[in-house]
């Protein structure tokens, strides 16, 4: 009866998600992913060049002049994207402070896709406990919306090359505001990413030797997948639908897919832990644990906290206790690689 209740609430939820979302037209647009390329006109030569990127380590380098532009005020950051689009807002990168008034360590938070407010319950609760708690505006959202949209139909769109630049962007964001962390002297840097912020801040921890500890909420491994399946992008799949298969959005979204990375995610001074809802509708649960198999197939031990409830109701009680007592465990405890004897 009352997983039930929580069936029926998610699915409530996921209809108020609806709201405002259109039906964007299909459309290539390689030069957006892939900005030294030449023009493309087919989709097999986007695939080409998607899959290429995948294995590509400078394709989510660490930008150049990292610790640039930064402007700090009444608990804020600002700093200067590191890609530069067509939509002057989001070229602002804003990031929400919550200072622990130590500089132990500094985790950046990866928000939800079409995320109304930040997670002030999470700072203020991780500050306490001496984790300063950074939490940047991610492509299209907040501070960096596209004036007139009403979600953020730009970060995650029928537009296969916008799709892969908004994430790149974010991840790219994301490595610079690290790497300034760092130079102010935060010693352990982790990243906390919820659903699509997962994916960020699971391609960051991969790429960025400076992170400490990954926690990935409601998460998968393949961008496409997830798109194709679930339940809160109904919308962008009927765009897609008619032009692209699934195995092939696969190829096109390659740079896109965490198993891409799962290697690098093995790596000994990584920690990792995962939240995930047995009754997700958006995340499903199968592509979820195929992720954790691949994970533990090349050598991975995340720690995965698995609860009986749905993608949207994870925010409620008990739930969302669960995985805040889950997360601040495993943020301050010391993982086996940094031991010594």
């Amino acid at each position: 009866m009352y997983h039930s209740w929580l069936d029926r609430w998610d699915e409530r939820r996921a209809k108020r998600g609806e709201e405002g979302k259109e039906t964007r037209s299909f459309i290539l647009d390689a030069e957006r992913a892939f900005p030294d390329a030449n023009k493309v006109a087919s989709l097999e030569e986007f695939c080409g060049l998607a899959e290429r990127a995948a294995v590509d380590p400078a394709f989510f380098a660490e930008p150049r002049g990292s610790d640039q532009g930064f402007q700090r005020h009444d608990g804020w950051l600002q700093f200067p994207s590191s890609i530069s689009t067509d939509v002057e807002e989001n070229n602002v990168v804003w990031a929400k402070v919550t200072e622990s008034g130590t500089f132990d360590q500094a985790m950046v938070v990866f928000h939800h896709w079409n995320a109304s407010a930040r997670n002030r319950q999470i700072a203020k609760y991780l500050s306490r406990s001496g984790i300063t708690v950074v939490e940047m505006a991610m492509p299209y959202h907040f501070e960096r919306r596209r004036p007139g949209s009403v979600y953020a139909d730009y970060m995650l769109s029928p537009n296969l090359g916008r799709t892969i630049q908004s994430v790149r962007q974010a991840v790219l964001d994301g490595r610079k505001l690290i790497h300034w962390l760092k130079g102010e002297g935060y010693r352990e840097i982790s990243v906390l990413g919820m659903s699509l912020g997962s994916w960020v801040a699971g391609i960051v921890a991969a790429h960025d030797p400076a992170v400490f500890k990954a926690s990935l909420f409601l998460t998968g491994g393949s961008l496409a997948d997830m798109v194709w399946t679930g339940r809160a992008t109904r919308s962008i799949r009927t765009g897609l639908e008619p032009n692209i298969g699934l195995t092939d959005l696969r190829r096109a979204w390659a740079p896109l897919n965490l198993e891409t990375y799962a290697h690098l995610l093995a790596k000994r001074k990584l920690d990792l832990h995962v939240v995930l809802a047995k009754r997700d509708k958006v995340v499903l649960p199968e592509l979820s644990e195929s992720f954790m198999q691949r994970l533990k197939a090349v050598g991975a031990s995340p720690n995965i906290l698995n609860l009986n409830c749905g993608h949207y109701t994870l925010g409620m009680p008990p739930y969302i206790v669960f995985a805040g007592l889950s997360l601040k465990r495993f943020l301050l405890t010391l993982p086996p690689s940094f031991i010594q004897f």
